[in-house]
């Protein structure tokens, strides 16, 4: 994708690893919509740190679960800039366990309702401009409870309800390549632990004990929680680097995933390879 001045609609930007992602774009001169709900603590410093910028941008509270209410968040965006040409689809909420327990009705609402329903509503919304954009692009940021659901040391961290969202999101993602073709990619961001995802700078990392943080850390094969610097590199490459990627899933997580088997030594076998017979 072309570093012109590009307009971004970036759900979740008050802190993080939306507010990260909404700052590199203003920095490198495109003009963003950026969304918050809750933290109100963190408003101030979002305002400050966007107008230090210098760059065209709009700052809008919205409950993304009042579906109602997201195409006239769209409609505002393209009306203070005149186009939209990228939609960063982080909206998320999960229910650790080890912080909520037992799943409530309540509770699996809520999180399917913010990690699934809202992305659909907001993608629906923005899709008619992203094509007249005929340069669109689409992230959806998920996570790897998708693909590790609540097994090993995560079982800590993720709930069925929240990993069951995040592999519909792969579904969403693909049939969303197919709608937007051929001017709109969409491609999937599957994060892992981060420092402010399901790591250090939440609530729930709190409440692990050392030996189950470090758990986590070991089932790592990088030997580290990802840093927001991460994923704004790799936000970097899908809008700017990947121009023939759509319907893909990244998977960002320092190789969590992978980090449960070992890999045995290679034995001496039974071939001798001067003679090429059996020892």
């Amino acid at each position: 994708m072309k570093t012109d001045a590009k307009v971004a609609l970036v759900l979740g930007g008050i802190k993080g690893i939306g507010k990260a992602i909404a700052l590199d774009l203003l920095r490198r001169g495109h003009r963003v919509a950026a969304t918050w709900h809750d933290w109100p603590e963190s408003l101030a410093a979002m305002q400050n740190d966007f107008a230090d910028t210098g760059t065209d941008h709009l700052i809008e509270r919205i409950d993304l679960l009042e579906t109602d209410a997201i195409s006239g968040l769209v409609q505002r965006t393209v009306n203070h800039f005149g186009r939209l040409d990228i939609l960063i689809n982080n909206i998320e909420r999960g229910g650790w366990p080890v912080v909520h327990g037992r799943y409530t009705c309540n509770q699996w609402d809520l999180e399917m309702a913010t990690t699934l329903r809202a992305k659909q509503w907001v993608f629906d919304a923005a899709l008619p401009h992203l094509k007249a954009s005929e340069d669109g692009a689409v992230v959806n940021i998920s996570s790897i409870a998708a693909i590790v659901g609540r097994c090993g040391p995560a079982s800590l961290l993720f709930n069925e309800g929240y990993a069951a969202a995040n592999r519909g999101i792969s579904l969403l993602t693909e049939t969303w390549a197919r709608l937007g073709r051929p001017h709109v990619r969409v491609n999937e961001l599957m994060l892992g632990i981060f420092e402010t995802r399901h790591g250090p700078d939440t609530r729930g990392w709190g409440l692990l004990t050392d030996r189950q943080r470090q758990a986590i850390i070991d089932h790592t094969l990088l030997a580290r929680i990802g840093q927001v610097d991460d994923v704004v590199r790799a936000i970097r490459f899908l809008l700017d680097d990947a121009p023939f990627m759509t319907g893909s899933v990244m998977r960002l997580d320092g190789g969590y995933f992978l980090g449960g088997e070992s890999v045995a030594p290679m034995p001496e076998g039974v071939i001798s390879h001067s003679g090429g017979g059996l020892k």
